[in-house]
């Protein structure tokens, strides 16, 4: 039986550069891991439609303020939200166009319908 594996010496060599470089890497599992809890993405989306201040996000989501703000704090040390000051209040939003589209692209991947590959029949050999 051979084995499966294939070699390096088995490919030609390519040039290969470097995709992205270690800090935006390490950024970038920063902020998966601060959207990969069920209830700030759940804040996300509801900053998506605009911003809010906390009252209304902790009113939205039924939870306390001291819970949402915690969860906003989070948010904002990975700059997936921003704040602004309006009298009394601070508005959060989401910080820019590109968390909108990435939680949009998650929230629409996560809804697809699995395509289930059709089987190409299995020829016997003869």
């Amino acid at each position: 039986m051979q084995d499966p594996l294939c070699d390096t010496h088995d490919h030609p060599r390519r040039p290969r550069a470097k995709l992205v470089n270690d800090e935006a890497l390490e950024r970038a599992a920063r902020l998966f891991r601060a959207l990969g809890e069920e209830s700030r993405l759940r804040i996300v989306a509801a900053l998506s439609q605009g911003e809010a201040c906390v009252t209304e996000i902790a009113a939205a989501s039924n939870e306390s303020l001291s819970t949402v703000s915690q969860r906003l704090r989070v948010l904002r040390a990975e700059k997936i939200v921003s704040r602004r000051r309006a009298g009394k209040h601070i508005n959060y939003a989401l910080a820019d166009q590109h968390v909108v589209d990435l939680v949009f692209n998650a929230l629409a991947h996560a809804g697809e319908i699995p395509i289930v590959k059709k089987s190409r029949p299995r020829r016997v050999p003869a």
